[in-house]
């Protein structure tokens, strides 16, 4: 009986799924649309990925196993100098992406998955026949900006109504933490009566397993044995200051011999196109040479994923330093690499790091991040206890296989 269930199984068309992302790079939120767009397509689903600009030099190299699409890019990013305008021009081109996707690429798909812009959903409504949607939301976009002036709070009443209003037409929303699904749920008081569902980001960990570290001499000078690494964009928002900043504090704790073999790496994505990347790579290449820090950091710009693994191998720990982060890939990759994490205390990380146990929780201040930091260089040993534990965390919490399992549920049943 069980085996005639498992062929009827086979027999049932796997559903078609098409994701709709705006910008594919190198960010948490590319990496999870990679990530779930593999996991469909190995449960046997036909996945396509389309997205108003796609380079592959600066994107995941699993993007390359995909059929990725692009239409659109022509439109601007910005409106003027400093990017201003950025949120109306991704509205427009989401919706004109939608509309390119639905009337001209002549795609036959079940499910859409689109996610960071809910503004195209309306778009599939106009199908003739009629597309499921999935959103995922990452985080309420009205909350990552600021409205210091009464022209901005106008511009972006209208934007902020559209987000509320057309992410309540998705037919399953589905958030990547408790505290995006708090957040959630307190921002957009009028879809009060939705319950978004937590699908934890994974990892491809496959990825991890295959590549084989390489040395690090180009990267690290000679002598050090406190390798410390920060994974993050260049932006502000990242509080990348605050890594540099434990690192002064630092200095005042340790001898001198032990302080001349530590180093920072501070790696990031990072794109020519964006000009806050541009502007804060010149702000903090300044704080170092004020701070008298030239000899121990290193920066890193758009790193490969064979540089990462070799990174996460080698390193004492990962500083991570965002605040309110909505969940944060880094410390998983991190914890599974057996490379404890140290984190701000909010957020995402609060359920992905077991503080005292595969990391530290910290307040977000830089004697703090500083007396985490000296444990592992006067316990070397707690390297390896936490990294273990780190590994088997993410084994247990967020493995691919619950991540795959999950997504293809909430698919399938959207289509029955």
């Amino acid at each position: 009986m069980a085996e005639e269930q498992a062929r009827q199984r086979d027999v049932v068309p796997k559903p078609s799924v098409l994701f709709l992302h705006p910008d594919l790079g190198v960010g948490g939120a590319e990496r999870l649309v990679l990530d779930a767009a593999l996991a469909l397509q190995a449960r046997g689903c036909n996945v396509k990925i389309w997205t108003a600009h796609y380079d592959p030099a600066h994107c995941f190299a699993e993007s390359r196993e995909l059929p990725v699409h692009c239409a659109g890019d022509w439109l601007p990013r910005g409106l003027g100098w400093g990017g201003r305008g950025a949120a109306v021009c991704a509205y427009v081109r989401m919706v004109f992406l939608a509309l390119y996707v639905l009337f001209l690429a002549d795609e036959e798909f079940d499910v859409v998955v689109c996610d960071q812009v809910s503004a195209c959903i309306p778009v599939f409504r106009l199908a003739r026949r009629r597309k499921k949607i999935l959103f995922y939301c990452h985080f309420p976009d009205l909350l990552l900006t600021k409205r210091d002036s009464f022209l901005k709070r106008l511009y972006r009443a209208p934007i902020d109504w559209i987000e509320e209003y057309t992410t309540g037409m998705a037919d399953c929303i589905l958030v990547n933490s408790q505290f995006t699904a708090a957040v959630f749920k307190k921002t957009f008081k009028s879809l009060s009566h939705i319950h978004p569902d937590v699908l934890y980001p994974s990892l491809n960990v496959t990825s991890f397993d295959s590549v084989v570290p390489e040395k690090l001499d180009d990267l690290v000078p000679k002598g050090k044995k406190f390798l410390l690494l920060s994974i993050n964009r260049y932006e502000r928002k990242k509080n990348l200051t605050l890594a540099l900043e434990a690192l002064v504090q630092l200095r005042g704790r340790l001898t001198s011999q032990d302080w001349e073999r530590v180093h920072l790496i501070v790696a990031g994505g990072y794109d020519e196109r964006v000009l806050e990347n541009v502007e804060h790579y010149q702000e903090l290449k300044k704080m170092v040479q004020q701070s008298d820090l030239g000899q121990y950091v290193t920066f890193l710009r758009s790193f490969s994923d064979k540089q990462k693994i070799s990174l996460l191998h080698s390193c004492t720990c990962v500083l991570y330093t965002p605040s309110n982060e909505h969940f944060g890939i880094v410390p998983l990759e991190a914890m599974y690499m057996q490379c404890p994490v140290i984190a701000v205390n909010s957020g995402g990380p609060l359920e992905s790091i077991d503080h005292s146990v595969t990391g530290f929780l910290c307040e977000p201040d830089p004697v703090d991040f500083s007396e985490a930091i000296e444990k592992f260089i006067h316990e070397p040993s707690l390297k390896a206890t936490m990294g273990l534990a780190g590994r088997a965390r993410v084994k247990e919490k967020f493995s691919p296989e619950a991540f795959t399992e999950q997504l293809y549920q909430y698919v399938t049943k959207l289509l029955v």
